[in-house]
Order: C-alpha cells, then structure tokens, then sequence
C-alpha cells in the first residue's frame, strides 16, 4: 500500500486532463484516473536522474502512442528536495511531458522510506478505489520497452 501522499492538483489544463483530475486544491495518487500509475522519484541534481530523463520520456510516449493503454497507464514525476524551480528547471532541460511536483521539505520523501533517486513506484488501481504496490525499486528502468512489458504483465493490462 502506497503511503497517504497529497499533491496539489496541477495548474495547467493538460496536468489536469492529463491525470482525470478537476478543481484545485490536492489529491492522492489513487484519485488519478487510470489503472496504473507509475511514479518516479527523483532529484534534478541526481546523475542517473538526469540520464534516465529520456528513456521515462520514451515510456511515456509507447504509452501515449498506444490505443490499449493510453489514459490506462500515467506518469509523474516527484522532485526529492526540490524546489519548485528546480522542477520546472528539470522539466524544461528534459522536455518532461507528464507533470511533476516539487517535494521541497523531503515529506513525500520521507514516507516513502526516504529512498535513494531514481526510485520507481507503480500502483494498480483497483475498481473500488483501492489500490496496491505492483512495483517498487531503486534504480533506472534501463528499457523502456521492457519495462512498459513488466507493468503489463504485473497489473494484468493486456
């Protein structure tokens, strides 16, 4: 089970439509509308961050590109002791196109078990709103390809 995380809802329409998400104020990670939800933790001063920024980038776009999981299977990203400008700078250096939030004061960090970057989480959202952990590591996904495959296979999207 994946710890009570709230983030504020995005600004932009696109984050907003992006993850199934109306109004302001904040929401939790199960709140997003889709079956999986893939989570990377990172920082923008982390190395393998940085290098694993194009292959999250390939990730996202086979998922987009793809009839049978586009609006099933989404991205975000959280920035561990990151400012808000630091997100926006790490966005911007790697042309991020799923939305990420600022962890500015480590909280976020901090109950996931305050875990090294770049740290993976995937859920599976289940039908009554519940929801349970079906990938949890350190380190970089490596394919992007193979991982799309391991998400498939593990939360039963075919």
């Amino acid at each position: 089970m994946l710890p009570g995380i709230k983030l504020p809802v995005p600004k932009s329409p696109e984050g907003k439509t992006y993850l199934g998400l109306k109004g302001d104020g904040s929401f939790t990670i199960p709140q997003i509308k889709a079956n999986v939800v893939i989570i990377e933790i990172f920082s923008m001063y982390c190395p393998y961050c940085q290098k694993e920024a194009p292959i999250v980038n390939e990730l996202y776009n086979a998922i987009e590109k793809n009839p049978d999981l586009k609006g099933k299977i989404k991205i975000i990203g959280i920035g561990a002791g990151n400012t808000p400008f630091e997100v926006d700078t790490f966005r911007k250096t790697y042309d991020i196109p799923f939305p990420l939030f600022q962890d500015e004061d480590f909280s976020i960090h901090k109950v996931c078990g305050e875990v090294r970057t770049p740290y993976f989480i995937a859920i599976k959202i289940n039908k009554k709103g519940t929801h349970q952990v079906i990938y949890s590591e350190l380190g970089t996904i490596k394919n992007a390809e193979d991982f799309l495959k391991l998400m498939r296979k593990r939360s039963g999207l075919k």
